[in-house]
């Protein structure tokens, strides 16, 4: 099988995988016997392996692929998908190192979801549909990362945000569940209009859709609008990658099944904003503003999302602003230049981050709970669950950027490349991008320290009641668990083994760089663990079953409590806010505000969600009270002229007759009339 025809299955299984789910979603009814056929198509013999094996054998294609590739030359296949004019569209593939391996990552990642999910959603009916959506996700993302043209990348864009309206919004029942989606469509779409806009302006100045001949029109000076396009672009990778502004919606779409935030937030849909700009990154080069507008919103999302991510109770919603963060990382290695690092953080932070989705949650399931505070007031959570205890802990410390694991070669690898831009070591970049970018990065390493080390203090080091058990954890999750291990921790130590596929460019950390990042990086967590040590005696001092006035209330509402202690018998409530939480002294006045985001949601709302509604009642009263006034009153005067001549047709020919002879004299006397008027 050559590399071209292996290159073409990666994406294609999927999608097949992906049809046959949905067909068989709602299997044909028999006349004779339509249950039993119905039973056949859905045992979990036959729908769970074409959920997982079309998924496994393109994770080992895209391996194949990767091998054949081994960081040589970019391998360009095309044909002319169909003739449309000036700027045709082709059927291309364009495959270099970052393709190769972002598809392994996409591969595997997938896979592990699939195979977590025959656990995770072991009893839940509408699992076909579910496993189809995951694989034409899957399916999207790798034709993303293969095509060689805008167009059809724009089709995977698209086709990868109506699944996450659908994934998201799995647990359609619940009203958290159905906002959730109907935000994440609506304010990535919201980036996707002027997102097309760029792809059009820009075929219309290179004259074509396929990505070298663009980058070839950049080389040679030929962009004739490039702030405006890399702006345009920037408003859609802000949307799908979840970059201030547009980032709202990530932490919100935590609704949907832990299986598919892995998914979402690993390798599949925000990873797609990071490698478009990573992909045309000499595009966005040609223009140093779009390349400090860049670097100002990702030092804007990695401060932020920290913030707010030290401040959350939802273990699930801590590792969503976690993602946020760390893409901004990845844009913010683009804003000065270097696609190489933000590429290899990508793919580092998509081990590790679905490592802590997928252990988020066994954590969940064997906790009962979402909540942080619950888990704080329970003890040997740790013991119950030793396989996600160990591997979220790695996954943490790979978050944190502690050497020697991933996360630590690659976060420093951006840091090194805002340190050779803040030089003016980096041709064409300016210094103001990479300042901005490595103090926010440093910053934020701080941050993501303190808010993993709380994590995971809250999570397993829990005082109070025994941890309710649940039961044994299903081993499909479990051993999922351990095979993200492997590239959380292997894949930095492998970073001398991968310059060919990352431009050649050395991924070893400076020492400056090195040295500051995880200097900051242990600052952060022992600090975190000394406040955490000062809240946790001073909650031990409240009486059992005190109830406390919460100090951070916001004004004008109503003041919260806490329950220091958690016993079955508080029930809700063990989920209110935890004295014994870091984060609240850490953040101080500031941790109110940081848990809902800083109001954005609320700025949004006053500015765009209520204008728009009252625009729309306006339009819904003009169309009924005045538009519909005109066609009724349209359609009611011929009725009513009808109804009145039709009184006039009684029958009766006496009564014509006489009618005729009227007239005729009303005529006779108006002839006379108007000759006397004549005459005289």
């Amino acid at each position: 099988m050559t590399l071209t025809t292996t290159a073409v299955l990666v994406p294609l299984l999927p999608f097949l995988g992906a049809a046959a789910g949905l067909l068989l979603g709602r299997p044909p009814v028999s006349r004779h016997r339509p249950e039993e056929l119905r039973a056949v198509l859905h045992a979990p013999g036959f729908v769970r392996p074409l959920a997982v094996l079309p998924t496994l054998a393109a994770a080992a294609l895209a391996v194949t692929v990767a091998i054949g590739q081994d960081g040589g030359p970019a391998t360009d296949i095309a044909t002319r998908l169909t003739p449309t004019g000036s700027i045709p569209i082709d059927l291309a593939l364009h495959i270099d190192g970052f393709a190769a391996l972002l598809a392994v990552l996409v591969g595997i990642v997938a896979s592990c979801v699939q195979i977590y999910s025959t656990a995770y959603l072991r009893d839940d009916p509408r699992y076909p549909s579910y496993a189809a959506l995951v694989s034409l996700f899957t399916s999207a993302m790798l034709l993303v990362v293969y095509t060689g043209d805008l167009m059809l990348l724009l089709v995977g864009w698209e086709v990868m945000g109506i699944c996450s309206y659908f994934l998201v919004g799995h647990y359609w029942e619940t009203e958290a569940a159905r906002a959730a989606s109907l935000k994440a469509f609506l304010v990535t779409k919201l980036g996707d209009v002027p997102f097309l806009f760029g792809i059009f302006a820009l075929a219309a100045d290179a004259g074509t859709f396929r990505i070298t001949g663009i980058l070839g029109t950049v080389a040679s000076g030929g962009l004739d609008h490039p702030t405006l396009i890399a702006l345009l672009l920037l408003a859609g990778v802000a949307g799908k990658s979840a970059q201030f502004p547009l980032h709202t919606w990530l932490p919100d779409a935590m609704a949907g099944p832990t299986p598919v935030s892995a998914l979402i937030h690993a390798a599949t849909m925000v990873a797609a904003g990071i490698y478009v700009v990573a992909r045309l990154l000499p595009v966005f080069a040609a223009s140093a503003a779009a390349l400090v507008v860049m670097a100002v919103m990702a030092a804007i999302t990695m401060v932020g999302s920290g913030l707010a991510a030290l401040a959350q109770d939802d273990i699930k919603r801590v590792l969503a602003y976690s993602t946020v963060g760390q893409l901004g990382y990845m844009l913010g290695a683009l804003a000065v230049g270097d696609r190489g690092a933000a590429v290899f953080h990508l793919i580092s932070h998509g081990a590790f981050k679905a490592l802590l989705f997928l252990g988020a949650g066994v954590i969940i399931h064997a906790a009962g709970t979402n909540s942080l505070a619950a888990m704080s007031r329970m003890s040997g959570l740790a013991r119950r669950i030793p396989d996600a205890y160990w591997t979220v802990t790695v996954g943490l410390l790979a978050l944190a950027a502690i050497p020697p694991f991933a996360g630590f070669f690659s976060k420093e690898a951006v840091l090194g490349a805002a340190e050779h831009a803040a030089t003016g070591a980096a041709h064409g970049i300016p210094g103001a991008a990479g300042w901005t970018v490595l103090v926010s990065g440093l910053l934020t390493a701080l941050l993501t320290a303190a808010y993993a080390t709380r994590l995971w203090l809250l999570a397993f080091k829990g005082t109070g009641v025994e941890a309710p058990d649940h039961g044994p954890q299903p081993v499909a999750m479990n051993a999922v668990l351990w095979v993200l291990f492997l590239p959380t921790v292997a894949l930095g130590l492998a970073a001398p083994l991968l310059p060919g596929w990352f431009d050649g460019r050395s991924l070893a950390p400076t020492l400056t760089t090195s040295v500051l990042g995880t200097g900051v990086a242990l600052v952060g967590g022992l600090v975190t663990y000394a406040a955490w040590r000062h809240t946790t005696a001073l909650a031990a001092r409240t009486p059992i079953g005190a109830v406390v006035t919460d100090p951070d209330a916001p004004p004008g509402l109503a003041e919260e409590t806490a329950i220091a202690t958690h016993t079955p018998v508080y029930g809700s409530i063990a989920g209110a806010p935890d004295p014994a939480d870091p984060g609240r002294l850490l953040l101080g006045p500031l941790q109110p505000h940081a848990a809902v985001g800083f109001h954005l949601d609320a700025v949004y709302s006053a500015l765009f969600v209520r204008p728009v509604r009252a625009a729309a009642t306006l339009v819904r009263f003009l169309d009924r009270e005045v538009v519909d006034t005109y066609v009724r009153g349209a359609a009611a005067t011929p009725r009513w002229l009808g109804a009145a001549v039709r009184r006039a047709q009684t029958g009766n020919v006496q009564t014509y007759l006489g009618a005729l002879l009227a007239g005729s004299l009303v005529l006779a006397v108006a002839a006379v009339l108007v000759a006397t008027g004549t005459g005289a």
